[in-house]
């Protein structure tokens, strides 16, 4: 048996632990600089908050409505993560964290927890409550024989309040009754491109899915939807745990707080784009072979210009240098950039590759440029990790703003975030009694 845990409208319930007067009222949480709609409480949804909506749009069509707005508050959101996670650790068996909101709970190597359901459900109802009431944030508990199954139960647990945040699929009849109750398109794994496609061939329940055979899936569907199909069956076949954390690609795009039209400050923003994708390829042990680069202007804007430019590099030998894919997301921003337009967003993705499989280019490779390279990236990475990020940065990281301290900006102070709460659980200067 596996089970899962999602936290409810994580963001939002984040802010109404130390914001209970927000209980029952329409809440929304934005994504960087303020852009647009990211998380929304059950009253936003109902309301017609759209996931992803401009956030200038929804005051516009929503003027006069009773809506609290927040700006991201990364930091509260991962301590209250990590204060859930916390307490799941000391409840389950095993704990796989999936994401910043869900985990799963692995009980195959505990049978004396699974063997009675009615006991299950009762520990499932119980964990619910005791992560509610020691960390304010309210959790949905979906247990079933695979993944998929445990996810559908989720759904279902956070649906509906008979449940007590615990739905537990444990027999052919109730996993049926999941299947039939299912839209096909909000099955894990699906998609909304693999729904459309379904739909074409008439299938619009998961239990509809579930009904086609095996060769006609495989046939039709791509490996990740069979595996989908084969769990929708009762059979656990999605490897969670053993997953690389490796990633084949890695972004690093933002909108900006206001428009950009000079190739310097647009050149400064990659800078950190870039770097922040080499940082994250050697936690990875990655290296980058290729470069995508690409910027666009504000499509919300009828009124200006519009254009959407990208380009790709691919690289003669890979690299995880912050200065050699620096410059070269730089290169590629200079060959993108059309002067005369406003561009509100940007964003560098790089191709990674495992750092042990790499074949140097031996017209680019040189030995000992490659290892001071190494020795200069390992040095920084030292003092950033013990003095504290960007203590020391590359020039063309260098923001031209200055904060109110007389400092120059760091990537991650780059943000308009006029709407964020104090970081209550972090730091205890931000936190106010009123």
């Amino acid at each position: 048996m596996w089970g899962i845990v999602d936290c409810d409208n994580c963001y939002v319930s984040c802010e109404r632990v130390f914001r209970p007067d927000l209980e029952g009222r329409a809440v929304v949480v934005l994504s960087n600089n303020d852009g647009c709609v990211v998380a929304r409480s059950n009253e936003a949804k109902e309301m017609g908050i759209k996931m992803g909506m401009p956030y200038f749009q929804m005051l516009q069509q929503f003027k006069g409505k009773d809506i609290t707005a927040f700006s991201s508050n990364y930091e509260l959101y991962g301590d209250m993560s990590a204060r859930v996670m916390n307490i799941l650790r000391l409840e389950a068996p095993k704990v796989l964290q999936y994401s910043i909101d869900e985990a799963f709970l692995d009980f195959r190597e505990n049978e004396e927890i699974t063997h009675d359901p009615d006991a299950l459900k009762y520990w499932g109802e119980r964990l619910a409550a005791k992560v509610r009431q020691w960390t304010g944030i309210p959790i949905s508990i979906g247990i079933a024989p695979t993944k998929t199954l445990a996810k559908m139960a989720s759904h279902f647990a956070k649906r509906y309040p008979a449940y007590r945040k615990c739905c537990l699929i444990h027999t052919d009849e109730q996993r049926e009754k999941a299947l039939q109750m299912t839209e096909a398109g909000d099955v894990w794994g699906i998609g909304r491109r693999l729904d459309r496609k379904m739909r074409e061939y008439g299938i619009i329940t998961a239990y509809d899915l579930a009904q086609r055979s095996s060769s006609w899936v495989q046939n039709t569907m791509n490996v990740m939807g069979f595996r989908t199909w084969r769990e929708l069956h009762g059979e656990d076949c999605i490897d969670v745990e053993g997953q690389e954390v490796r990633h084949k690609s890695i972004c690093t795009s933002r909108s900006f707080a206001d428009m950009i039209d000079d190739i310097d400050s647009l050149s400064c923003h990659v800078s950190n784009f870039a770097i922040h994708c080499a940082q994250k390829l050697r936690k990875e042990h990655s290296l980058a072979c290729q470069i995508t680069v690409f910027i666009d202007t504000n499509r919300f804007r009828d009124d200006l210009s519009q254009y959407e430019g990208s380009s790709t590099l691919i690289l003669p030998t890979p690299t995880a240098s912050d200065m050699e894919i620096s410059i070269a997301s730089i290169q590629i921003l200079k060959k993108i950039y059309r002067k005369g337009f406003k561009y509100k967003r940007a964003g560098v993705t790089v191709t990674a590759i495992d750092d042990a499989v790499v074949e140097t280019n031996f017209m680019d490779y040189d030995p000992a440029r490659r290892e001071k390279i190494n020795r200069l990236t390992n040095a920084m990475d030292k003092i950033n990790g013990i003095m504290g990020n960007e203590t020391v940065i590359i020039a063309s990281q260098q923001y031209a703003d200055i904060t109110a301290d007389g400092r120059h900006k760091k990537f991650a102070q780059d943000l308009k975030r006029n709407l964020k709460s104090p970081s209550y659980s972090t730091n205890p200067n931000e936190f106010k009694i009123t």
